[in-house]
């Protein structure tokens, strides 16, 4: 790597490590640096605190030196622990990504992120991470998106994804979830390092077993490299007194050894030694060594030493994930090193110009770049190995906005849905070829048997249908390097989390995927923070959610879903959209997929419902002008569904399952000598946009609500759905009518659907008693 290491091997593996040691100390001395800056030098009239963490930075510059400045390829990713992005943008920074005046924005606005952003930096991020757990797995589902777009849409190369993590980051459910799932075993370009401090935000970790993690990796089929002690600590085993040295690590709890970090030489003479067998043996061997051997020997661990770690990237098996169990100390080299509550600790004045002495920085001139020679001229070229060319993005093909067929008899949306991709597969070929399909072993619950028995499951390697020939076989589960469902256990996580990286696929390799996320409505909530996490990252995605809402009434309450309905009005990035009829979730599908895959484009959600109801309360126009304007109206947010004769005395907006008891509301109300207006909402946050841009606070199209609610027929609103029904109440503020939301606010019961719609008060004689109450009818 570096010039002029002719002499040997030997000779210059030394001079590659020394230049490492010089790199590796000026990113410890760049990280502290900028969180510095961003607390101490940079003005701040609010005195609200800014923050940073330089113990976490320290921990992980030797793992991020080696991989940088020597191991990684243009082709590699790696997403990076949360809090140590100063440590990543201080790596840029030496290759020349990142000017040294975008180091003084750590934290401020427009500038460096609190952590990494693939969308909000200015500088390379291959990953998004900060949610805890989910910056961890992202590489997994990342190779898996990435096998995908190779096998189909050659181009986007090979290379390793790694993802270095915290030892605490291990306590999220989500990581586990992904090491076990059956896709991953295979994985082998999966490269997880934990960075193994044995300290959380608040303490020492008191239990915390590299044995145990070794354990539970291996028994799901990765490959376990552990790197406990360097080479200082390795040598002193073999000496006499150096078994008990070894045996008294091994077996010292973390919070002792973490408080012989904080020991003066003299207090280690005594402390090290311990009480038990190995105390002559040990006393014998600390002193033949001097204070400074002594201080150094301690803390010698191998996640600091730069020569084990390379061994370690060499010794990578590529046909399984690997982890590399990499014992580090916080704060490694800072005056903070080990001390349990160093986690967003800031060091001093004095502390910060003793750290530049030590690395050779400037205080007064922290930005100094290297000084010519080979650390110099190592990051100059490893500049150059590691840049990347332009990615060259593929439009998604065009997808078409109505099949022009408008179904009849009784349907559900769960079953329009799976008949739209259907279509979309004999009606537009090259888009439907883009879709890939992803669901937790629900597949033919949700409807999605016809075009996975058309498609095919995708795997690596093709398998053996060992069910192939069994004539009373429905579902036919062909596995092969061309299908296009992919079929995960059952965890919610794993799934958006595939979802969000196989939406990023045209950012990352421009390769646009339009992929669909299915799982049950009611589980939806447990899967929002990766998805959204997803969203957050530039994964475009449509998830599914159904079947959905207390319409499941035999399920009972803990499969009845009640807060979903109000995510598209709170999830940046994402489109909402809840069809009452087959039509209406047709073109919903439709206008969601044509989003997926663009620059400009965004992530969809659907909430999709099992009951059945009669298509031709849809009344959708025969005329092509009146069905195309019908398809505009509900792809935009709600369309009026039935019209009273003259001036209406009351509106029910319905939305979803509830539409047919709007409908049979107004009958009744009709008969009361009450005329009710009827619209069908299909998306509340749309509607929601619109409302805000009336009043200049957004830019989103408002002509949905001049047709939807025109003034002329404004009029107290009844609003219902199968959910809770904060989603629809804003829509009093159209017009600043009265407004009564009906909806679910409690769990549910088992029971018939009659029943459990009586019971949370969104059942026709509901809408009709609201609907009185508003016009004030006796």
């Amino acid at each position: 790597m570096v010039p002029d290491t002719t002499t040997s091997p030997r000779t210059g593996r030394q001079e590659l490590l020394t230049a490492l040691g010089e790199i590796e100390q000026r990113v410890l001395w760049l990280s502290a640096a900028t969180i510095d800056h961003a607390n101490r030098v940079r003005p701040n009239p609010t005195g609200l605190k800014v923050g940073g963490h330089q113990a976490s930075c320290a921990s992980m510059v030797s793992i991020m030196t080696t991989l940088w400045f020597h191991e990684l390829t243009a082709d590699d990713r790696v997403s990076v622990k949360p809090h140590a992005s100063p440590a990543l943008h201080a790596v840029n920074h030496l290759l020349g990504e990142l000017p040294a005046e975008a180091l003084t924005t750590l934290r401020s606005f427009g500038g460096l992120q609190s952590y990494p952003s693939r969308t909000k930096d200015p500088d390379p991020v291959d990953y998004s991470t900060g949610s805890v757990g989910i910056g961890a797995t992202a590489p997994i589902w990342g190779a898996l998106a990435r096998r995908y777009v190779e096998g189909r849409f050659p181009g986007a190369g090979t290379g390793r994804q790694y993802a270095l993590l915290g030892d605490a980051e291990l306590d999220e459910g989500a990581c586990w979830e992904a090491v076990q799932d059956p896709m991953v075993a295979g994985l082998g370009e999966v490269v997880w390092i934990v960075d193994l401090n044995r300290q959380s935000l608040d303490r020492v970790v008191p239990a915390l077993s590299a044995e145990r993690l070794a354990g539970m990796f291996e028994a799901a089929g990765w490959q376990v490299l552990t790197l406990k002690y360097g080479e200082q600590l390795t040598e002193l085993f073999s000496r006499p007194g150096g078994e008990a040295l070894r045996t008294r690590l091994d077996t010292m709890g973390n919070p002792e050894y973490q408080r012989l970090l904080r020991c003066t030489p003299a207090e280690l003479r005594d402390r090290l030694p311990g009480t038990g067998s190995t105390r002559e043996p040990l006393e014998r061997l600390v002193a033949t060594l001097d204070d400074d051997a002594l201080h150094s020997a301690v803390r010698n661990l191998g996640g600091h030493d730069l020569g084990a770690l390379l061994d370690a990237y060499e010794a990578i098996d590529d046909t399984r994930p690997t982890v590399i169990l990499a014992y580090t100390v916080k704060g490694r080299g800072l005056h903070s090193e080990g001390h349990p509550q160093n986690h967003s600790s800031l060091l001093t004045r004095d502390q910060l110009a003793d750290l530049a002495t030590r690395t050779g920085a400037d205080p007064d001139d922290p930005w100094r770049p290297l000084p010519d020679g080979a650390a110099a001229r190592l990051c100059a070229e490893r500049a150059g190995e590691l840049r990347r060319p332009p990615v060259e993005r593929i439009a998604p093909p065009p997808v078409p906005t109505d099949f022009g067929r408008t179904p009849g008899g009784t349907g559900t949306t769960q079953q329009a849905f799976g008949r739209a991709l259907l279509d979309l597969s004999r009606s537009a070929p090259e888009a439907a070829a883009r879709v890939v399909t992803v669901s937790p072993d629900v597949s033919s619950s949700t409807n999605l048997g016809g075009w996975l028995n058309k498609v095919g499951v995708w795997s690596p390697t093709e398998r053996v249908d060992w069910f192939a020939d069994d004539a009373e076989t429905i579902l036919h589960w062909r596995e092969n390097p061309t299908g296009q469902h992919v079929e995960l256990g059952i965890a919610e996580t794993n799934l958006v989390g595939l979802l969000g990286e196989l939406g990023a696929t045209w950012s990352r390799w421009g390769q646009p995927l339009l992929p669909i996320g299915i799982m049950y409505d009611p589980f939806v909530n447990r899967a929002l923070e990766p998805w959204q996490f997803g969203i957050y990252a530039g994964g475009q995605s449509l998830l599914v959610g159904t079947p959905s809402g207390v319409t499941l009434a035999p399920e009972g309450g803990a499969h009845q879903s009640i807060t979903t309905p109000s995510l598209g009005l709170e999830q940046p990035g994402c489109t909402t959209w809840e069809p009452a009829f087959a039509q209406d979730a047709e073109w919903c599908v439709l206008a969601a997929l044509s989003l997926l895959g663009r620059p400009d484009g965004g992530s969809a959600y659907l909430r999709l419902s099992t009951r059945p109801v009669d298509q031709s309360l849809a009344a959708v126009p025969a005329d092509p002008a009146a069905r195309e304007r019908r398809r505009r109206q509900a792809v935009a947010g709600a369309y009026g569904l039935r019209r009273a004769e003259g001036t209406p005395d009351v509106t029910l907006a319905a939305m979803g399952a509830m539409v047919p008891e709007a409908l049979a509301a107004a009958d009744r109300l009709a008969s009361l000598g009450v005329a009710a207006d009827v619209v069908c909402v299909t998306s509340p946050g749309l509607l929601f946009r619109a409302t805000q841009a009336r009043r200049g606070l957004d830019d989103a199209p408002q002509w949905v609500l001049d047709q939807a609610f025109p003034a002329e027929r404004a009029a107290p609103l009844v609003t219902l759905l199968d959910g809770h029904p904060h989603t629809l109440a804003f829509l009093g503020t159209v017009h600043n009518t009265p407004v009564t939301p009906l909806g679910v606010t409690h769990f549910g019961q088992s029971g018939a659907l009659d029943e459990v719609y009586r019971h949370h008060g969104i059942d026709t004689e509901s809408v009709v008693r609201a609907a009185l109450d508003l016009t004030h009818r006796p």
